[in-house]
């Protein structure tokens, strides 16, 4: 009976070590600026930018093309990569 009591309150308090080292892993993870996301989409697409939006993990970026053409770019917020919505 004390081993089984002394093996669980190890494994309580293991899994409470791993927790809290993932939720600090989470906090450190960098996220790009907006202004970084909208360097990102001018480098992909030319133009100017019209407006910046936030949905979940990316911003969205709205841009007006030399030839009139309006184009929304997704920016994923940790990776800066960058897609046509």
């Amino acid at each position: 009976m004390r081993l089984q009591l002394t093996l669980l309150a190890l494994i309580l308090a293991f899994a409470s070590s791993v927790a809290d080292a993932n939720s600090r892993n989470d906090k450190n993870v960098k996220t790009i600026t907006k202004k970084e996301a909208v360097s990102l989409a001018l480098d992909k697409y030319a133009g100017k930018t019209l407006k910046i939006s936030e949905e979940n993990q990316f911003f969205v970026v709205r841009i007006l093309q030399p030839d009139g053409r309006i184009v929304d770019l997704k920016v994923n917020k940790k990776t800066g990569e960058v897609n046509k919505d």
